[in-house]
């Protein structure tokens, strides 16, 4: 920036350099990050934004719209930010859902499986007992 002060330069001097800091992102009279439009390079020169009009500098009212077509991102609307938070939500609620069905599946498996194997722990011990009594059981043996 030029040490020249404000009172000596031309009004499209200073809105070409107001213009030069919000493209920097170092604005000085405007809050930090505001977005480059043709008024806020009017505000950041300290004026009016009625002050920038296409009749009297249309070289820098060009510029600035071909700065805005080719680095200004769409701002999506309240009803379009609502929308995707509202979406967003859902899929949370959705996963959500999701995993608790997963879960009881899992538990409804889990109890099964301990069902059958106690039921197969009581076979195996009512087989063990009548091997056990096969075993056990004494033989006569006869002399002849």
């Amino acid at each position: 920036m030029s040490s020249t002060p404000v009172e000596s330069l031309s009004a499209e001097q200073r809105f070409r350099q107001a213009f030069e800091r919000l493209k920097a992102g170092h604005p000085r009279v405007l809050e930090h990050g505001k977005p480059v439009t043709q008024n806020n390079v009017a505000r950041e020169a300290g004026c009016d934004p009625s002050a920038l009009r296409k009749a009297r500098f249309p070289a820098l009212i060009r510029e600035i719209q071909a700065y805005l077509e080719l680095h200004q991102e769409p701002i999506p609307s309240k009803r379009q930010t609502a929308l995707k938070q509202r979406r967003a939500k859902r899929s949370v609620a959705d996963r959500l859902k999701d995993a608790c069905l997963q879960r009881d599946a899992a538990q409804s498996l889990l109890t099964s499986a301990h069902r059958r194997i106690i039921e197969l722990s009581e076979q195996v011990q009512s087989l063990q007992h009548q091997l056990d009594e096969v075993l056990t059981k004494p033989t006569r043996i006869s002399r002849n």
